[in-house]
């Protein structure tokens, strides 16, 4: 077995605990950095209540929080599914090296997690989306920005 391998037979572990906890959906991931798991996570929206607590995004908190970073330069994710699009959202702020997942999009749908809507709402125009998505305050909030860009000691990411 590749280290690659032993690594995403972690995150399928980690996906099969979680729902024999009864935490959420059958997803599971890992994060490594060398030979190193830095971050666990398992599905935790059912149990926690939160939309957003998916492996990945479990994951990433982790590690970040085990690695003192909000960044996950020179890491790996292995995933027990390829990544949502959220969670591929805040792996990409992330920045890993890599990703790896076993289960497909399709797998997911399949097993009645069919994140395709949402793949259709990114596609379309803002106008066109099922829900409403409507500017407001944006003479108040760019003044922020600009404050923001003006900002001489930030922590860029």
């Amino acid at each position: 077995m590749t280290r690659e391998e032993k690594f995403m037979q972690e995150a399928i572990a980690l996906s099969r605990t979680g729902i024999n906890n009864n935490d959420g959906g059958p997803f599971g991931c890992v994060i490594v950095k060398g030979d190193k798991i830095v971050g666990r996570g398992n599905n935790k929206v059912t149990s926690s209540n939160d939309p957003t607590a998916h492996a990945e995004v479990v994951a990433i908190r982790d590690a970040c929080k085990n690695l003192g970073t909000f960044q996950l330069d020179g890491c790996e994710i292995y995933s027990s599914c390829e990544p949502c699009p959220m969670c591929l959202g805040a792996i990409y702020w992330a920045r890993p090296e890599i990703i790896y997942f076993a289960n497909n999009r399709i797998d997911a749908a399949d097993a009645g997690f069919d994140d395709s809507m949402i793949y259709c709402e990114m596609a379309a125009g803002i106008e066109k989306r099922k829900i409403p998505i409507k500017m407001l305050g944006r003479e108040d909030a760019i003044k922020v920005f600009n404050e923001w860009k003006a900002k001489t000691d930030k922590t860029s990411y």
